[in-house]
C-alpha cells in the first residue's frame, strides 16, 4: 500500500515569478517561457538532492516533464535519471497556471531504460474516493498515450516533438547549496 493522499496540486504564477509547491511553499522562479501551449519554468531548489528544477507543462496532453539536476553523488532513488514525466491535468488561466497531479509517473534513464509508477496511487486514490471514475480514466489515457508514443518514436522528447511540442533545456544551471542540510 502507498501513502494515500489527495491529488497534489501546485500552482504558477508568472507574473509573480512564483512556484508554489504542493505543501504550499513558495519557490523563486528564474525563467518563465510560453510556446506552442506550453509553459516552461527553470528555478533553484533547496532540496537536499537535488538544486535546480526544469519544467515543462503541456495541457493539452496532460504532462508535465520535469529535469531534476541532482547534486553531486545524489541522484538518488533513480540514478541517471533523465526525464520525471508526472501525468497531470494543467489549467492554464491569465499568467496562473494551475496543475492537478493524477498520481502516474514515468522515469526515463540514460540508456534507454524506463519504468512506471504510483499505478497502486492511482488505483487507491480511485477507491478511497479522491478521485471520480473519469479522472483515472484520464490519468490511464494519458499515461498509455505516452507511453505508446514513447516507444513509437524512440523517447520521449522525439515523440513530443512529432507532435508539435518541442521541449529544450538549460545548458548549463548555476545553484548554490542549501543552508544547513
Amino acid at each position: 500500500m502507498s501513502d494515500l493522499h489527495h491529488p497534489k496540486t501546485e500552482t504558477f504564477d508568472i507574473a509573480g515569478k512564483v512556484n508554489t509547491d504542493p505543501k504550499g511553499f513558495r519557490r523563486q522562479v528564474e525563467r518563465w517561457a510560453l510556446r506552442d501551449g506550453m509553459l516552461y519554468m527553470a528555478r533553484p531548489a533547496d532540496h537536499p538532492r537535488f538544486g535546480y528544477l526544469e519544467s515543462w507543462l503541456i495541457p493539452d496532453l496532460d504532462l508535465r516533464v520535469n529535469r531534476f539536476h541532482f547534486r553531486d553523488g545524489h541522484g538518488g532513488r533513480f540514478p541517471g535519471q533523465d526525464l520525471y514525466v508526472d501525468i497531470a491535468r494543467t489549467e492554464p488561466a491569465d499568467g496562473l497556471w494551475r496543475t492537478t497531479d493524477l498520481y502516474v509517473d514515468l522515469v526515463t534513464y540514460a540508456g534507454g531504460r524506463w519504468e512506471v509508477l504510483d499505478l497502486e496511487e492511482l488505483g487507491e486514490a480511485l477507491t478511497a474516493g479522491y478521485i471520480d471514475a473519469p479522472t483515472a480514466a484520464r490519468a490511464l489515457g494519458a499515461s498509455q498515450q505516452l507511453i505508446d508514443g514513447m516507444l513509437g518514436a524512440g523517447g520521449v522528447e522525439p515523440w513530443l516533438a512529432s507532435r508539435g511540442f518541442r521541449l529544450s533545456w538549460a545548458d548549463t544551471v548555476d545553484y548554490a547549496a542549501p543552508e544547513d542540510l
